[in-house]
């Protein structure tokens, strides 16, 4: 579970006597497990109707405990699963009803809504443009720049499929280092034909008449793709004489 911090630099100055907690004061509390977590992304998800903070007479924003925790959870659900915010709204107030409840998973949209579905069920999930800007904390203008390069494309319905989050703040990450976008289409160029590769053995068995076989492709693509992420990831830091953890 969440824990807001006790204590700290500049957290007495920023809540007030009743505990309740500044915008400011959030962002410090959710940072350390949310590096990318911004003021920009923590109103997002007030307007989607994830936290309800209360207002002072001037306007602002006070959170309280609960109002972290239940941040807390609904970042954690985006990272760890991939879920929209819709899903992960009436996920949480379910709980908060003392619904007993499975989190769900999330299948394919229906009329630009996603669908839950069973554990049992096989998922594709998804997630919506705006919803991508905000949990990446990027603008229009720099997804637009990523798409020109190829490193995101939208799904035809112009959702997007759960990769583009992973993908989304990999890009982010690289930024802080100098790595800009453009630089990243040799990754993207090889990435192409790695997936290539593995496409042209599975074909046949997509093309197999046997019902069975074809069902067997998908784990077949899914073996193959762990292999090639794992001799890709090998061949990096053989070349730059490194080991990650």
């Amino acid at each position: 579970m969440f824990q807001t911090p006790s204590g700290g630099a500049g957290q007495g100055a920023a809540a007030t006597d009743s505990g309740l907690m500044s915008i400011g004061a959030v962002l410090n509390a959710l940072r350390d497990e949310f590096p990318d977590i911004t003021i920009s992304k923590i109103r997002f998800l007030e307007s989607e109707g994830l936290v309800e903070p209360r207002r002072t007479p001037a306007g602002y924003r006070k959170f309280s405990a609960h109002d972290v925790e239940r941040l807390g959870h609904v970042l954690r659900m985006q990272r760890d699963h991939y879920l929209p915010l819709k899903v992960i709204r009436e996920h949480l107030d379910a709980v908060e009803r003392g619904e007993a409840v499975a989190l769900p998973r999330v299948g394919r949209q229906r009329d630009g809504e996603a669908v839950a579905e069973s554990a049992e069920s096989p998922t594709v999930a998804r997630i919506g443009r705006d919803e991508l800007l905000a949990t990446a904390g990027i603008g229009d203008q720099e997804l637009k720049e990523w798409e020109s390069y190829g490193l995101l494309a939208p799904l035809p319905d112009g959702a997007y499929d759960a990769e583009a989050v992973t993908v989304a703040s990999l890009v982010v990450q690289l930024g802080r280092f100098g790595i800009e976008p453009r630089h990243l289409r040799v990754m993207k160029a090889a990435a192409d034909r790695e997936a290539g590769l593995v496409d042209q053995v599975v074909a046949p068995l997509k093309r197999h008449r046997n019902p069975q076989t074809r069902a067997h492709a998908e784990a077949r693509t899914k073996e193959l793709a762990g292999l090639a992420v794992r001799l890709h990831a090998a061949l990096v830091q053989t070349a730059l004489g490194v080991r990650l953890p």
